[in-house]
């Protein structure tokens, strides 16, 4: 079994927009290939196991976030809980309605 999955690590690194090549990718590049066919088998180890023991379907992410996205992500998603527990409007963060353009000519 641990072979077979190796195998198909291995050929996932070799597809081209997968979030399970980006992933094989991503640790290839910081640890190498023998390192992301191990990690990218243990992932799909862990997706056969949740799938025969939850006996449901592999819903794969739709995009794969960076920990820099992730954090600003997290960033905006204080900010929001503040304006909202504050009560701000956007007036009282200095947005105005008004569209400004800028003439390039």
């Amino acid at each position: 079994m641990e072979i077979a999955l190796r195998q198909a690590a291995n050929a996932i690194g070799n597809l081209m927009d997968t979030h399970l090549s980006d992933f094989f990718r991503r640790v290839a590049y910081r640890k190498g290939r023998h390192s992301a066919a191990s990690a990218t088998a243990r992932k799909l180890a862990v997706i056969i196991w949740n799938m025969v023991t939850k006996k449901v379907e592999y819903q794969p992410p739709k995009q794969y976030l960076f920990l820099d996205q992730k954090r600003k992500l997290g960033l905006m998603n204080r900010i929001k809980k503040q304006i909202d527990k504050f009560e701000l409007k956007p007036e009282d963060l200095g947005f105005t309605n008004k569209l400004i353009i800028n003439n390039l000519n």
